[in-house]
């Protein structure tokens, strides 16, 4: 239950609380026919009485309710906030006498607060904390973790291609929030999910909710999650995918997978990545570099002159059954959130939850593996 309710007239006097208190602001905004989160300066900026519609590899976006947040998610989530696409994590330099030294970059992220992360965001986040912040947390990670602020935005609208209902993820935020939104048609119900949360809370003219808005909230709430018509057989799915790694489907599926990566790219806990040795052209500096890898390069297996997964069958299966089966062992949960991001931006429109499903069908009656 929310005891606070912003109306939309003073929905300003969020961006300005975290402006005084020296966050730069990003919000859902419109760029190459997607929303994604960008920086605003306050709400002018953001995009306004839109909705998206999502299909297995489709994005389009219509006017729709007159609302900030009636929309799924775009392609992307809180992960290239904290987890960097690409990054120098040290650098070697050669002096004029042919010495080396060894130098890291301070990390040194400024402020960032995210207005409009949705509950799926927030679980992908959550594993990435438990990855990149673990016995040994990642300095860059946790800098630019440590600098982000988070407001989050119960979904009323979910894509077609959401199924965060079955995964347990959503579509309310339930954790890791410094404040979330429930929107309505006048505004906002507002609650704290943190100290640094609560202190911007009392900084805006909030008045008192009311128990008819909260029932409007959760209503709409339980309407999302309905509403969804996707899902997976089971949240555990550790024993079923490991007791079918030569099921006729891996083939199938890898008829129509490009091994683009698209699916790993978006996927909000993947963290995959290599190392590069940059040189200058000069040859008195390397830097040590990491960028996004995805286990659908055939780089991402290559060990001693052998690409061990040397097929897309075999690297589908790798990314499927590690999220859905392997992450248990390693997180204590499946790695998938539900957020159906693979299925939207992937170019051929393979469906995560067909293809368990096909499996899951030959597993019940006995067939294939089973």
């Amino acid at each position: 239950m929310a005891d606070h309710f912003l109306p939309r007239a003073c929905f300003q006097a969020l961006f300005d609380a975290l402006h005084g208190q020296g966050y730069t602001c990003r919000g859902p905004r419109v760029r190459d026919g997607a929303i994604v989160m960008d920086e605003v300066a306050g709400v002018d900026d953001l995009c306004f009485g839109l909705r998206d519609r999502q299909a297995p590899g489709s994005y389009a976006l219509e006017e729709g309710a007159g609302r900030y947040f009636a929309w799924a998610n775009g392609p992307l989530a809180l992960k290239p906030l904290t987890f960097a696409p690409r990054e120098t994590l040290w650098r070697a330099a050669k002096d004029g006498d042919g010495a080396l030294s060894f130098t890291e970059p301070e990390p040194a992220p400024e402020p960032v607060a995210v207005i409009g992360a949705r509950a799926c965001d927030l679980a992908g986040l959550a594993l990435q904390d438990q990855h990149f912040l673990g016995d040994e947390p990642d300095a860059y990670y946790q800098a630019r973790r440590d600098n982000l602020f988070l407001v989050a935005v119960n979904c009323t609208h979910p894509a077609d291609t959401c199924f965060c209902a079955a995964t347990g993820d959503g579509p309310e935020a339930t954790h890791s929030f410094d404040l979330v939104l429930s929107e309505l048609d006048h505004g906002f119900l507002v609650r704290a999910g943190s100290d640094a949360g609560a202190a911007v809370l009392d900084a805006l003219p909030t008045e008192a909710a009311t128990d008819a808005q909260n029932a409007d909230a959760s209503a709409a709430i339980d309407a999302a999650a309905t509403a969804q018509s996707r899902g997976l057989p089971s949240q555990n799915l550790r024993e079923f995918l490991f007791a079918n790694p030569t099921h006729p489907r891996w083939e199938e599926v890898a008829e129509r997978c490009l091994s683009c990566g698209n699916c790993t790219n978006v996927c909000p806990t993947c963290f995959c990545h290599s190392l590069e040795t940059v040189p200058d052209l000069e040859g008195t500096t390397a830097d040590q570099v990491r960028q996004w890898d995805s286990c659908f390069t055939a780089g991402h297996s290559y060990l001693h002159g052998i690409v061990i997964r040397d097929t897309t069958a075999h690297r589908y299966r790798q990314w499927l059954t590690h999220k859905l089966a392997g992450w248990h062992d390693q997180f204590g949960r499946s790695g998938c959130v539900g957020c159906g991001r693979c299925i939207t931006w992937c170019p051929t429109g393979i469906d995560l939850t067909e293809e368990v499903a096909a499996m899951w069908a030959d597993f019940e009656g006995g067939g294939a593996d089973g």
